[in-house]
């Protein structure tokens, strides 16, 4: 089995994390990692015990060992960090949000298509246990006819305050940071909506620090979407049919979560099991990056170019309703 090689593109929190999962994906090996400075490019590398320690992204992209780069910098750097990557022809598995905006995730999506390339976007809950296994009843039709889909996600962000959360410019705001969770999930269930709604409450800066989402459809079915920056949430959601409901419980979005299944008005809960690993829970992507790499495809068959697509065109106009604007949305 060919050993796939991972470089990771940034040093931060979720760099961290994903690096520390790598060691549960099977036939893969972490050996660079690039950053915009030496020492902390060293510091990663000391600390995960990785092979090139890169002083810049254009190192990282050039070394001839890696295979695959997972792009872990903030949102507004994703769309020149990819074309970096797919310039020098270095598979792309890219932290979510994809892009800033429809336009951005375009032009990566067709650099990967033209240079023949692997991309795609790292919306890690796709591949979890618990996130297949709810599918999959819903899919089975144990729940009847969905009907409605409740989402809530959010925390009060502990000081000091990144000032990410909230710049414009890095595209701050509940809505790409979290409430893309919520639109996931929504999305996932019911499809794409016929009619969205948003209304959100402004920080100083301009972007969202809370926002209330509503999906309609033609068939009657709604989704109920909250982000927030201002307190702490459960962050559960709830998947209503005509015949049962599915809680997802606290992290619904994370595998630590746990599957609540209530058949009918008065029925008791149902603990539904699923399987747990260690790790937090980016190896399972991991894997499937690896093995669309050994199969020689550019395109993931779970994530597609399409999914990826209706999600950046459904976080446009959630934006446009609520009135959020970034500058790179000069274009609009």
């Amino acid at each position: 089995m060919k050993i796939i090689k991972w470089g990771i593109l940034g040093t931060g929190r979720i760099a961290g994390k994903f690096a520390s999962d790598l060691q549960y994906a099977e036939g893969c090996e972490l050996i660079a990692v690039g950053s915009r400075t030496k020492q902390s490019a060293d510091k990663f590398a000391a600390e995960f015990d990785v092979k090139y320690s890169h002083a810049s992204y254009d190192e990282l992209v050039q070394n001839p060992e890696v295979d695959v780069i997972y792009i872990a910098t903030p949102h507004n750097l994703h769309y020149e960090n990819t074309l970096l990557c797919l310039n020098n022809h270095k598979a792309v598995l890219c932290e979510k949000p994809f892009a800033i905006n429809t336009r951005q995730a375009l032009a990566m999506i067709n650099l990967a298509m033209e240079k023949k390339v692997f991309l795609m976007e790292a919306l890690w809950t796709k591949f979890h246990p618990h996130y297949i296994k709810t599918m999959e009843m819903v899919q089975q039709g144990l729940l009847g006819e969905i009907k409605a889909v409740l989402a809530n996600f959010g925390f009060k962000p502990l000081a000091p305050v990144n000032p990410r959360l909230f710049d414009p410019a890095l595209g701050g705001g509940t809505i790409m940071d979290i409430g893309i969770y919520n639109v996931f999930l929504a999305i996932s269930i019911l499809g794409k909506p016929n009619h969205i709604d948003a209304v959100m409450t402004p920080a100083a800066t301009g972007v969202d620090e809370q926002c209330a989402i509503l999906f309609r459809y033609k068939n009657g079915a709604m989704a109920q979407l909250f982000s927030t920056f201002t307190s702490n949430l459960a962050t559960d959601a709830d998947i209503c049919g005509s015949n049962g409901r599915i809680r997802l419980t606290s992290k619904f979005y994370e595998p630590s979560a746990t599957i609540e299944f209530y058949e009918g008005r008065d029925a008791p809960k149902q603990l539904i099991p699923v399987h747990k690993e260690e790790g937090t829970g980016y190896q399972y992507e991991a894997r499937h990056v690896n093995e669309c790499l050994r199969n020689g495809l550019t395109e993931s068959p779970v994530i597609s170019f399409a999914d990826t697509i209706l999600m950046m065109e459904t976080l446009d106009k959630i934006r446009e309703a609520a009135g959020v604007r970034y500058p790179a949305d000069s274009w609009i």
